[in-house]
């Protein structure tokens, strides 16, 4: 299986508009935060922002075995991780501009933006996440309602 940074890397060399920097330090973010046996399907890097003028909020959007990583390793000091599991997942969106395209995922409790994406990756990201959700979602209401 590719590490983190070398689907990352992937992802840039596809999709090479899109804006992104420091992918590395994200990527072993990410990396830090993988429980025991869970490994890393999707990931690729974007601002972690809703505004096509803000270029310096690059974070690395991971889909893992078990659930969405967004990490973002600050300029300055610290780093940000959050997670989005099945269970939260409401949907996706992706809305394509003249130049970039934004992704937005809408959980139970926040919407998360990445912006600043080449529009031509727009259906890869929205096919690799959503059919993911969609069919852990089943597992785990199949699980609930067994309960």
């Amino acid at each position: 299986m590719a590490s983190t940074l070398e689907l990352v890397k992937d992802f840039k060399k596809r999709y090479g508009s899109t804006i992104c920097w420091r992918i590395k330090k994200h990527c072993e973010l990410v990396d830090r935060n993988l429980n025991p046996g869970e490994r890393v399907l999707y990931a690729f890097a974007a601002q972690n922002n809703g505004t096509h003028d803000s270029i310096f909020d690059t974070a690395v959007l991971a889909l893992t075995s078990e659930r969405l990583i967004i990490a973002q390793d600050r300029i300055v000091i610290g780093y940000k991780v959050s997670t989005i599991t099945p269970d939260l997942y409401n949907d996706l969106q992706a809305n394509a501009g003249i130049i970039w395209g934004t992704i937005i995922i809408d959980t139970m409790k926040e919407t998360v933006t990445f912006s600043n994406i080449s529009k031509r990756a727009l259906p890869e990201i929205q096919k690799n996440i959503s059919s993911f959700m969609i069919e852990a979602k089943k597992k785990y209401k199949d699980k609930k309602d067994s309960e």
